[in-house]
């Protein structure tokens, strides 16, 4: 699964894709409710396809708590959109298990539509620390971490050393060096998911952080952004489009778009989840054996990032509730999270595995990307996320495209997210 969030709303899509599932929308589990017995689990497109072997292994060992996969969109807001309104039906709820983007825990407590868990039945402490907090909601756990991410810089680095140059580690030499090197090898300097949707709020809101800044606080009830530190995030990144080291193009960039550009050749620097780096180094592709990773640049040393990734929650309404749990306990096992990385090439929540020998081996940028995680900060808390997020890269785009100064962004920030936190 790949957490992907498309510009904007569009009509809700209705016709939920899944094997196994009632033509008519019954439950798939028809026993009474109770403590175990069968179960279904909602997720957004699961792209690689691993998730449905992962499950084959719990329900050939668990005959009576079989779980059966409901795949919505590839689109976040898509999924995010069926999920709610799924969860509004109350007791006519058809998920059971919910595989949630974490920025969306913090809504789902305070709507009531996820339950409270008990952090005893799951192996919290075994988990790289940032990733529990996404996973909790006023104090409480209300989610299990399942896949966690954070942004890396890619970078040319048959390039750099050309040059005789290390990767950035600053603001300031990831723009010299976009501006100077970039061009001599006919090359775009620097992108990263600029359209707005939700990659340029996590874009923005990494900026923002990596300059000391922040959003929102007290679990959304309190709006931080206007300080000179958001300013400067923002300037970084509307000075870049103004002066050219951001190509234009890159506004029109979702992860995909921004992936390719970079596997096409057409980058020196792209900012991206690590997917990004397995689908440049696999062969075939042009740039394979000629990138490395490196932690985000921020103004005076490594910057920081914004925490990716889904958390399994479970609906207020589950039927059987003990076995949902059980299966949150199996998803986040070592065996299992293992198959997260090998055959879904997604990061894992367990510390352990990035120090792997054989892994790291394979993957090659797990030591950096345990670095990112472990400073990383998750997007901005609130229950009324979504509207936060719109708010963040509707005014952001503005400064991106010169249509608003950094000054001017910051204070409508300030002003729009006080009204969306009322």
């Amino acid at each position: 699964m790949r957490w992907i969030h498309a510009a904007g709303r569009g009509l809700l899509v209705l016709v939920v894709i899944l094997t196994g599932y009632v033509a008519s929308g019954a439950r798939a589990d028809e026993g009474p409710v109770g403590g175990r017995g069968p179960m279904t689990l909602a997720t957004a497109g699961d792209l690689t396809g691993y998730l449905g072997s992962v499950l084959e292994g719990w329900n050939r060992t668990h005959p009576g708590e079989k779980v059966t996969l409901v795949e919505l969109p590839d689109s976040a807001d898509e999924t995010h959109a069926q999920m709610t309104t799924d969860l509004r039906g109350g007791d006519r709820s058809r998920f059971d298990i919910l595989n949630i983007d974490v920025s969306w825990t913090s809504e789902f407590a305070a709507h009531g539509w996820i339950r409270p868990l008990a952090r005893d039945r799951f192996p919290l402490d075994t988990f790289l620390p940032p990733v529990v907090d996404t996973a909790t909601y006023d104090g409480q756990l209300y989610a299990v971490p399942y896949v966690t991410n954070a942004g890396l810089l890619l970078y040319r680095k048959d390039i750099l050393a050309k040059e005789g140059l290390d990767p950035p580690r600053t603001w300031a030499e990831l723009e010299k060096q976009a501006k100077t090197v970039a061009p001599k090898y006919g090359l775009d300097g620097y992108a990263g998911q600029f359209l707005p949707y939700e990659g340029l709020t996590v874009n923005a809101a990494e900026a923002v952080y990596s300059a000391g800044g922040s959003i929102l606080g007290d679990e959304g009830e309190r709006v931080t952004v206007n300080s000179m530190a958001a300013r400067d995030g923002i300037d970084f990144l509307a000075r870049g489009v103004r002066e050219g080291w951001i190509p234009k193009q890159a506004l029109t960039y979702k992860e995909e778009e921004s992936k390719q550009a970079f596997q096409d050749g057409r980058l020196l620097f792209l900012r991206n989840w690590p997917y990004a780096y397995v689908g440049a180094s696999a062969a075939g592709s042009p740039v394979a054996g000629k990138i490395g990773a490196v932690p985000l640049p921020g103004p005076d040393g490594p910057g920081t990032s914004v925490l990716g990734g889904s958390n399994l929650a479970v609906s207020t309404h589950a039927r059987h509730p003990d076995s949902a749990a059980r299966l949150l306990a199996y998803l986040t096992s070592e065996r299992v999270q293992r198959q997260v990385l090998t055959r879904g090439a997604l990061p894992p929540v367990r510390a352990d595995l990035y120090e792997d020998p054989a892994l790291v081996r394979e993957f090659p940028y797990l030591p950096t990307l345990r670095e990112s995680v472990r400073t990383a900060a998750p997007r901005p808390k609130s229950p009324r996320y979504d509207q936060v997020s719109l708010v963040v890269q509707a005014i952001v785009h503005d400064a991106m495209t010169g249509r608003e100064t950094p000054e001017a962004a910051v204070r409508r920030l300030a002003r729009e997210l006080d009204a969306v936190a009322r």
